[in-house]
């Protein structure tokens, strides 16, 4: 069985989808770039800000990258009132978990200031031995992110699981050689991560903790 679990953040651990889309479209009419659809925003969740930019917007160019990354942080941090919350379950899951023993990590497209302050908002920060944002490493889907959580960690990709709700999330779990866990109720549609194997499809976050007691032979 797995030691260290590892989680995304955003459309798995936190409900901030629709947050995210809308920041992102606020923040390309700011600057009078084409009008981003809801679906197209969704598109690019979990990758880097930079990476996600030049997803929406091929070719954008260096004058308008770093402003629309800017408008972007400012819609997201205070100027948008979408709200977000943990999904249903979510700190339960993970205490219980934490207390049996697994080693929980989150790899994310956020950055550094983001997570902390979200970390610090949810009082979730706690449960964490490691994690690793997009502005401090690779961005998904490359594996180097969970690269340096197994090497900080000490533990090797057979003992470890990606869980996330998006392709870049289960195509950087598979990269890194483990296994990866498929959330239905995030970003991407359930059928787009089912390419990648995934050994469980969570449906809810409770999920996560029930199978892994069938999978250790405990009475749930």
């Amino acid at each position: 069985m797995y030691s260290l679990l590892i989680f995304d953040w955003d459309g798995t651990v936190i409900d901030s989808t629709a947050r995210i889309v809308s920041s992102m479209q606020s923040a390309a009419r700011d600057l009078d770039l084409r009008h981003l659809q809801d679906h197209e925003a969704r598109e690019i969740i979990g990758l880097g800000l930079p990476e996600a930019i030049q997803a929406l917007y091929p070719g954008i160019s260096g004058d308008l990258l770093v402003p629309m990354r800017d408008r972007y942080v400012y819609h997201y941090m205070e100027g948008d009132s979408t709200p977000t919350s943990l999904f249903p379950g979510v700190q339960q899951t993970l205490e219980s978990l934490h207390k049996k023993g697994y080693r929980l990590a989150v790899a994310t497209g956020k950055s550094r200031h983001g997570l902390d302050r979200v970390l610090a908002d949810t009082g979730l920060g706690w449960l964490f031995e490691i994690t690793r944002c997009a502005d401090e490493t690779t961005s998904k889907p490359h594996p180097h992110m969970l690269e340096e959580i197994l090497i900080e960690s000490g533990i090797s990709a057979d003992d470890a699981v990606m869980i996330g709700d998006t392709e870049f999330d289960l195509k950087m779990g598979v990269q890194a050689g483990m296994d990866t866990i498929a959330v239905s109720y995030g970003a991407h549609h359930i059928n787009r991560l089912k390419q990648y194997n995934p050994v469980l499809e969570m449906h809810a976050f409770p999920d996560l903790e029930a199978w892994l007691d069938l999978k250790s032979g405990e009475v749930v």
